[in-house]
């Protein structure tokens, strides 16, 4: 006797209630966070490119690399003095090829900017923002972040509609797997009939280039998540890294007993900086932040990036603003890349992964594209979703229609 058929059933009636529960998730959750992912995957468009439609749009800031040293931080913070006296220098940060950075003042508070040509030290422009004011790119990465909304809000909607996106991608592709390869399913899976039915064409749409884009949007989803859930992004470190749990992030302090004993400030950032330009030489962008003197623990921080638009390989160094000792910092953040394991790499590598810089330009293109995608796919989704209801909805009004009757005889 043959037995096969019976399991053959059982394997049917289980993949269609995992399908019949993959659709009612990938349908729900959709129209959930559709809107969300909206905002967050276009503003994800226009932020990955920030660095290159700023040197479009003000190609004054483009300051080809000369043979030569950039100018330090004491003459940087004598810059911002000038114009500035009242104001305490904050940051600043440089990349190859571009303006030099410095911002002045409280922040989010209010603070100006100074573009600086990096050799000669000449003020190229400058902003000043009031309290609450932003400039364009601000405001793309605060709807990114947390929707325009206030942060406590915004954030905890963005971090899990971004869960809940991997969800949809996921249950996305169960619904896209053909339960038969044959040549037929193949076309439909991978194709779009470009002269079919706007009906047709929106579902290939929502269908094909899912699947197309499934794997960079989780890339992007996935590292977008270490940003915002803690639970995740420890969890995610003790996988990778074989049981290692992450060290919180802490300022490293300085020894507030010898204020004012070896070094003016000025000196201290200089010596500083030279101790780290010394270990890299050849670096190709840098972010240091002045300490703040008003505050006696504050410490001088400097991270060196060695290739240009790239951050994964960058190092990190505190030091003590009083004594010039270099203070421990991160096990994580504050090492080599080289000498990091898998999973500091991994955490090293999230923002690069992120934005898809991990591959240069073809991995920015390709983010783009793949956020692009995730921004049409709840608008197609929608439609789909529409188009059914409306059939739906027709099919049974015909079945309730009533039968004419037959006239009857007189």
């Amino acid at each position: 006797m043959n037995f096969s058929r019976k399991p053959t059933v059982k394997k049917k009636q289980s993949r269609s209630l995992f399908y019949r529960i993959s659709a009612w998730l990938h349908l729900w959750l959709g129209l959930i966070t559709g809107i969300v992912m909206i905002i967050v995957c276009v503003t994800a468009c226009i932020w990955v490119f920030h660095d290159e439609i700023t040197r479009l749009l003000e190609p004054e800031t483009v300051i080809a690399r000369q043979d030569k040293p950039v100018i330090t931080p004491s003459q940087v913070r004598e810059i911002g003095a000038q114009k500035y006296p009242k104001l305490k220098p904050g940051y600043v940060t440089y990349q190859q090829g571009n303006a030099i950075y410095l911002s002045l003042g409280e922040g989010r508070k209010g603070n100006t900017v100074l573009r600086l040509n990096p050799y000669s030290g000449e003020v190229i422009s400058v902003k000043e923002h009031k309290a609450g004011e932003t400039d364009f790119f601000r405001f793309i990465l605060n709807g990114h972040r947390f929707l325009w909304m206030p942060y406590e809000i915004g954030r905890p909607i963005v971090n899990y509609s971004t869960l809940i996106f991997v969800i949809i991608l996921i249950s996305g592709m169960v619904l896209w797997w053909p339960q038969k390869w044959s040549k037929k399913a193949r076309e439909q899976s991978f194709k779009i009939k470009w002269d079919a039915s706007f009906k047709r064409v929106n579902y290939d749409l929502h269908n094909v280039l899912g699947f197309y884009s499934l794997i960079v949007l989780l890339a992007i989803a996935l590292t977008g998540m270490v940003y915002g859930i803690k639970w995740y992004s420890n969890g995610l470190y003790w996988v990778t890294s074989g049981g290692q749990t992450i060290e919180e992030f802490k300022r490293p302090q300085s020894d507030s007993t010898q204020l004012g004993k070896l070094y003016t400030p000025e000196q201290a950032m200089d010596l500083a900086w030279g101790k780290v330009l010394a270990k890299h030489p050849d670096a190709e962008g840098f972010y240091y932040s002045f300490a703040d003197t008003s505050k006696p623990k504050a410490a001088i921080s400097i991270t060196i990036y060695p290739t240009a638009g790239k951050f994964y390989n960058n190092r990190s160094y505190a030091f003590d603003q009083h004594t010039l000792k270099e203070l421990a910092g991160n096990k994580v953040y504050d090492i080599s890349f080289a000498e990091a394991g898998f999973g500091a790499k991994l955490r090293k590598a999230n923002y690069d992964i992120h934005v898809g810089s991990i591959l240069g330009l073809p991995g920015k293109i390709l983010a783009f594209f793949g956020a692009l995608i995730g921004a049409s796919l709840p608008v197609t989704g929608f439609l789909v979703w529409l188009g059914k209801k409306k059939k739906t909805k027709k099919s049974v009004a015909t079945k309730k229609a009533p039968v004419a009757s037959r006239p009857q005889a007189v």
